[in-house]
């Protein structure tokens, strides 16, 4: 199992019942990368239930929203990225520029290698974007 190289964006209800898609300028170096794409149903574990020896949770819908950009060539070093939400009109939601630092992967655990760099960003309530 691999991973690809990109941001994570994860976007609280609070901005995403407006949002419908995300694109990104991600810059190192002198050099920007862009990348776009929808923001799909974010969900959490639901309830747990068992018959005999199998189990299954079901997924329950947060009212977040989340999404990826892959970023050919990002770095594990400062790079910064500028987020832009949108819902389908001619202005954005929500543009932020954010400085973040992102890190290697571990798709198959610590002991199997390292994978392709990756950064995560929240979009939190009110609007402000943190790395994490």
């Amino acid at each position: 199992m691999g991973s690809l190289e990109g941001v994570h964006v994860n976007v609280d209800q609070a901005v995403s019942a407006r949002a419908e898609r995300l694109a990104m300028e991600v810059c190192w170096d002198g050099t920007c990368r862009r990348s776009s794409g929808e923001l799909m149903p974010a969900t959490r574990p639901g309830e747990q239930t068992c018959s005999g020896d199998t189990c299954s949770v079901t997924a329950v819908r947060t009212g977040g929203k989340f999404g990826f950009g892959t970023i050919s060539g990002l770095p594990k070093r400062p790079v910064e990225v500028r987020l832009t939400l949108g819902d389908g009109g001619p202005e954005p939601v929500l543009t932020r520029t954010i400085r973040v630092t992102p890190k290697a992967t571990f798709p198959n655990g610590p002991d199997c290698g390292e994978g392709a760099p990756q950064v995560t960003l929240t979009v939190a309530a009110d609007g402000t974007v943190r790395e994490g």
